[in-house]
């Protein structure tokens, strides 16, 4: 006889529906088998034929952290495009590699976590380079289309399933993990969710991950917000992944918890599936899991909740139906495709700033002088893959031009370091020593790497090595060998030339000069000055440099004191420039950020200035040679004066094909037609600070920035000339706003356009945007050929937040309709007059004022009201606020207000514009700040108040105050 074989269990049966495949196997796990589902590293099942599993590949323009593959420009960048179909296209192809190099090696995760839709709020924050736009509406455009690349087009099974990082209001790295943002409910609604809701609504998103920081006072790891909007906002189960160790801070670092049992409990219910926690070490969460379980924390229902939401992510990515997968057998990887795309990618993200008598394009012939620290550098960030092609400034122009016709200055400081004994640092020969980028092998976690020690350390002798030195600003100095190796500390202490660029979580390639008057470790004896005499501090140990027996390293305390060095300059970086400059015809001065330094995650910038050293090579340049291009490649906008500059352009790290599309640019094959996703502003001064996160408070981003930046959101010219004419608009079912213009190519080349509609709504009783971006659209065209451009729109994209209301009204009354090529530069207008919701007073006398619902505020923060949700208000730093609400209806009137307070304060009411409080509140002192209690008194006006009011509150003290309400 022959033995049958048994029937598959229903969790492999792909007829049927989801849901109860994912039943039938939730149903075949043990609770120890569940719980170990939801850490980061999920074990096989080996009984059922359940493989391993993993949350998270990085994949933000590219693969990353996996070794080679496609490397496209930074999301700042696509950004730049405003071109949905073009970064679809890049999503598609990412996706693809994802694919293809998870089939040769299984670390490859196929749960992606891209994009970011953080907007960019602040351009000092210090992963700017990481989102798409300041403007959510921009944001979630190129975001959608980015994830539905990464999704593909079956109904069925996905691709790759996209994670949106990072919920919620997120711009600073600064303390990032223990800050917290105050999001009045506008902002929230009309800013910070809106990124994430118009993604999460296109359907081709499988998740989120909660960022570091806290919200309104609560760690966005136990937001309520996942609850009462993100699962709102899709039918699809979304699996919410933590933040790498963002679990623990919740104890750790948050002091938010006393365990970590009630932490991880707390983080579940709210919403968690999978907790980053601890790298492939699961024991400690599933132990605090088990705890939070024994402890009656959990229930088996909130395990198996999360369980089933990972589950469906893995049933959608065909991990149970291999057969039925489409994307199983993909094999695109690194396809003259995927190189194209990536230089058409690059090509479009290119901005010109500033065209000046027709400077730009270059002509054929053109003897051309590029210059500065990044011309013939090709940069990549903290989530690139390690490039397999690569393209710098220089390189692309000698092929564009001809070597013949292009001379290279890079600009770098030529040094030496003489020691305290008259010897030089000298980097002893490496014969035979592989050159090894860093990353090649790929590593799931590369902030583990180590440093090369294969190389031999630093030692001083009569001659020494001349460096090249770079200072990227803020005194952050990086020493290069003439090699090319950047000098570099491994984990044994030792300095060596070793590293290919400067990387790595920590960067080990970064170095500060620090004056040193005192003799106290040995004289320089007749060499050099008191001036000249400097302390040589690493900064990724923050040990100063010593030179010991056994070579140059660190100093511990235990051995070599720190040596006393002086600082031989061989030529300044202007000098090569001015040299090169006055033999060319044009210059191009490439300067901007190494993206590992000076601004990155963890690291927030201090200043929009271009860095001192790059500055003086600019007007090096510019002084040799009047006819001057500034390519600016970064990952942030700078604050740079281009006024004696005849053109500049802007664009983000480029990824693999970045200095063959900037040469295409600089030379009119390509014309430039990226937009500015950002608002560069003139001037330090012209920022709020980095913590404020009330746009609308401190007139943030171009939405309500009233200053004049130095270039406005929108924009970038092109080497043509387009008209744009026949604006209309009109409304249809009271539902919808149809708009229509022309634009026509006016100049001699064919271009493209991004034609931008704006909104400004001028009788509006609120606060609204100068003008807010409605659609846009990207179009090419050729000479003398015009195109009609249509737009469709919900009138609810006119709607604002009415936080009398709590919830969105479209406000009766005109609204001014702009297009044009930028926010600031608007060639067409008209104007619709829309029927609207009028609004009525706050019924104050039956529904009271929740704090955080105000109007207006000063020095105010928002806080939360429990650890499970709610707001309530605080007076910054402990001190005085107050809150504004207008049009409060008391109705036939009112005698006496009560308040619900925590703290040690007082609270003063006063209506109108009144000086004389109508009454004063002193709770009693209460122990913590969730231990409110309730404090009536009655109004000093006689005969109560009647009618409609403003309402101000004035708060003393450490209190928070959650309501008022008014009786009588």
């Amino acid at each position: 006889m022959t033995a049958q074989t048994p029937p598959s269990p229903p969790f492999r049966d792909p007829q049927l529906p989801t849901a109860k495949r994912i039943d039938d196997l939730v149903s075949r796990l043990t609770l120890d088998e569940r719980i170990a589902f939801l850490h980061q590293f999920a074990p096989a099942v080996e009984r059922l034929g359940v493989a391993a599993f993993r949350t998270g590949q990085e994949a933000l323009h590219g693969v990353a952290w996996m070794g080679p593959a496609t490397v496209f420009p930074q999301s700042v960048g696509l950004g730049a495009t405003w071109n949905e179909q073009l970064v679809r296209r890049v999503g598609e192809a990412v996706s693809k590699e994802v694919r293809a190099m998870r089939a040769r090696d299984d670390r490859v995760g196929l749960n992606v976590w891209a994009p970011t839709v953080n907007l960019l709020r602040h351009p000092l924050w210090g992963r700017n380079e990481e989102g798409y736009s300041e403007d959510p509406k921009l944001t979630s455009a190129i975001a959608t289309a980015y994830t539905r690349g990464l999704r593909g087009d079956h109904p069925t099974y996905w691709r790759t399933a996209p994670v949106l990082k990072h919920w919620l209001a997120h711009n600073n790295e600064t303390g990032r993990d223990i800050t917290s943002s105050s999001v009045r409910p506008r902002v929230l609604h009309e800013y910070d969710l809106r990124a994430f809701r118009e993604t999460v609504e296109a359907g081709a998103v499988a998740g989120v991950m909660p960022a570091y920081n806290l919200v309104n006072g609560r760690p966005n790891h136990v937001s309520p917000h996942l609850k009462q909007h993100l699962r709102t906002w899709t039918d699809e189960d979304l699996l919410v992944c933590s933040d790498a160790a963002a679990p623990s801070n919740l104890v750790d670092s948050e002091h938010y918890f006393d365990t970590h049992e009630e932490a991880t409990a707390a983080a579940l219910i709210a919403g968690v599936d999978s907790f980053t926690d601890h790298g492939t070490d699961s024991s400690k969460i599933l132990a605090r899991l088990q705890g939070a379980l024994s402890q009656g924390l959990l229930t088996e229902e909130d395990i198996d909740r999360a369980v089933r939401r990972q589950l469906s992510v893995r049933f959608r990515l065909g991990e149970f139906d291999p057969r039925d997968d489409p994307y199983a057998d993909t094999s695109d990887f690194d396809t003259p495709a995927h190189r194209a795309l990536a230089q058409e990618a690059a090509e479009q993200a290119v901005v010109l700033l500033k065209n000046d008598d027709g400077t730009l394009p270059l002509a054929p012939g053109t003897r051309v002088a590029v210059v500065g620290l990044l011309a013939d550098e090709c940069k990549t960030d903290w989530y690139s893959g390690t490039l397999i092609h690569r393209s710098t400034p220089l390189e692309g122009l000698y092929e564009r031009f001809g070597a013949e016709h292009v001379e290279f200055a890079e600009g770098v400081d030529r040094v030496r370091l003489r020691t305290s004994a008259g010897t030089f640092l000298h980097v002893p020969p490496a014969e035979d020593a592989p050159d090894v980028a860093r990353g090649a092998e790929g590593a799931l976690d590369p902030a583990l790497l180590a440093g090369r020690t294969d190389l031999p350390a630093l030692t001083a002798d009569a001659e020494g090595t001349e460096f090249a030195l770079v200072d990227w600003g803020e005194g952050l100095l990086t020493l290069r060998a003439p090699d090319g190796r950047y000098l570099s500390v491994a984990e044994d202490g030792h300095v060596r030339a070793s590293a290919d660029q400067p990387g790595g979580w920590v960067v080990q390639e970064t170095f500060r000069l620090e004056p040193h008057a005192s003799d106290s470790h040995g004289s320089h004896g007749s060499h050099g000055s008191h001036e000249n005499r400097h302390l040589l501090r690493h900064v990724g140990t923050g040990r100063h440099v010593c030179v010991a027996a056994d070579g140059v390293k660190v100093a511990d305390g235990n051995e070599a004191p720190p040596e006393i060095f002086e600082l031989i300059v061989a030529e300044r970086g202007e000098e090569s420039v001015k040299r090169v400059a006055a033999r060319a015809d044009v210059v191009v001065v490439v300067a901007g950020n190494d993206p590992h330094i000076n601004g990155r995650e963890t690291e927030d910038r201090t200043t929009l200035r271009l860095p001192a050293h790059q500055r003086r090579l600019l007007e090096a340049a510019r002084a040799a040679n009047a006819r001057t291009v500034l390519a600016l490649v970064s990952a942030y906008p700078y604050a740079v004066d281009v006024t004696d500059i005849p053109a500049a352009l802007w664009t983000a790290h480029g990824g693999q094909a970045a200095g063959t599309a900037l040469a295409r640019v600089l030379a009119g094959d390509v014309s430039p037609a990226g937009r500015l996703p950002q608002t560069w502003y003139a001037d330090d001064a012209d920022l709020p600070g980095l913590l404020d996160y009330d746009i609308i408070g401190s007139r943030q981003t171009y939405l309500y920035f009233e200053g004049t930046p130095l270039f406005p959101f929108g924009h970038g010219l092109s080497y043509a000339s387009f008209a744009y004419a026949d604006l209309t608009a009109e409304t249809r079912d009271d539902e919808t706003l149809r708009v229509s213009f022309t634009v026509a190519n006016t100049g001699d080349v064919t271009a493209d356009e991004v034609a931008q509609l704006y909104v400004k709504a001028p009788e509006s009783p609120v606060a609204r945007p100068r003008r807010e971006l409605l659609a846009h659209r990207r179009v090419t065209l050729p000479p003398g050929v015009s195109t009609t451009i249509s737009f469709e729109l919900p009138l609810s994209c006119l709607e604002f937040w009415d936080v009398a209301i709590g919830g969105h009204r479209l406000a009766p009354g005109a609204y001014e309709l702009l297009a044009g090529a930028s926010s600031e530069d608007i060639r067409v207008r008209t104007t619709v007059q829309l029927t609207g919701t009028p609004p009525s007073p706050r019924p104050v006398r039956q529904l009271g004022l929740v704090a955080a619902d105000f109007d207006e505020q000063r020095d105010a923060e928002i806080v939360d009201l429990t650890k499970v949700s709610g707001d309530a208000v605080t007076p910054a730093g402990g001190n005085e606020a107050e809150l504004l609400y207008r049009d409060c209806d008391f109705g036939t009137g009112v005698t006496e207000i009560t308040a619900q307070v925590a703290g040690k304060g007082l609270v003063e009411v006063v209506l109108d514009d009144e000086e004389e409080a109508a009454a004063v509140l002193t709770p009693a002192p209460t122990a913590g700040p969730y231990d409110y209690t309730t404090v009536r008194v009655p109004l000093a006006i006689d005969g109560g108040v009647h009618g409609v009011h403003d309402v101000r509150l004035r708060l003393r003290g450490p209190l928070r105050l959650a309501r008022v309400d008014f009786s009588g």
